[in-house]
């Protein structure tokens, strides 16, 4: 990683204004101070001191969200809160995103990461990743919703969804939907093309991640080493 952009990372300010505190010479890689910003820098291999002091950095951040209702899933909005207005400024500074947006009002399960090759490997339809959701209906399901949901049902734009799988509780109206698609309010158009209407809906897994249900909504936690693992398919 260049040195301008670690330091940036690190909280020191933008690239342009880290330029002047490498000239300085506060940056240290192997004991040797480090004044070009383009300086290639290996925090796993060389020991990195700033003001003389050892550098713990880490590329990128896994963290899991329980999130609540009424935010956006964006990195930044001009009038909504979203998401990214949770996270602790520690936090911030990786500069994460939602992995697969939630709309505003439902809740759940939520990844934010920087990791943008985890990112994609979990959102792209290739790779057929599980997306399950608690959903609570106005009405119980019927029998032939339910066959029309697990054969694929043809949504108000003429798509025509994928086989979802539909787990029924001891709740009449209340069952959970595995999808592994990600269109535009999806699971509320689904349940409208079988004449039905969503009152909750709540993601509880994405792959092999299920929500933590020590998680109150609002709250966040880092992926265990685990986690991690069995998400990238190591």
């Amino acid at each position: 990683m260049r040195a301008d952009k670690l330091m940036a990372h690190l909280g020191y300010g933008s690239r342009k204004e880290v330029k002047g505190l490498l000239k300085k010479g506060i940056l240290t890689a192997d004991g040797k101070s480090v004044k070009d910003g383009k300086t290639h820098i290996d925090t796993e291999k060389q020991e990195v001191e700033v003001f003389g002091e050892p550098v713990e950095y880490r590329e990128f951040i896994y963290l899991m969200m329980n999130k609540p209702s009424g935010l956006i899933s964006a990195t930044e909005d001009e009038t909504e809160e979203t998401v990214i207005d949770l996270l602790t400024p520690e936090d911030a500074l990786f500069a994460p995103f939602p992995v697969g947006r939630l709309d505003k009002d439902t809740t759940g399960l939520l990844l934010l990461t920087n990791d943008g090759r985890l990112a994609h490997k979990l959102t792209s339809p290739k790779h057929k990743v599980d997306k399950e959701y608690r959903v609570e209906l106005a009405e119980p399901l019927t029998k032939n919703a339910r066959e029309k949901l697990e054969a694929g049902v043809e949504l108000d734009d003429g798509y025509e969804t994928k086989p979802a799988r539909v787990t029924q509780t001891d709740a009449a109206t209340v069952i959970f939907l595995t999808i592994q698609e990600g269109k535009y309010h999806q699971v509320k158009r689904m349940m409208a093309a079988c004449g039905n209407h969503v009152k909750e809906l709540e993601r509880v897994r994405m792959g092999t991640l299920f929500l933590d249900e020590i998680l109150e909504a609002g709250e966040y936690r880092e992926l265990t080493d685990k986690e991690l693992a069995v998400l990238r398919g190591e």
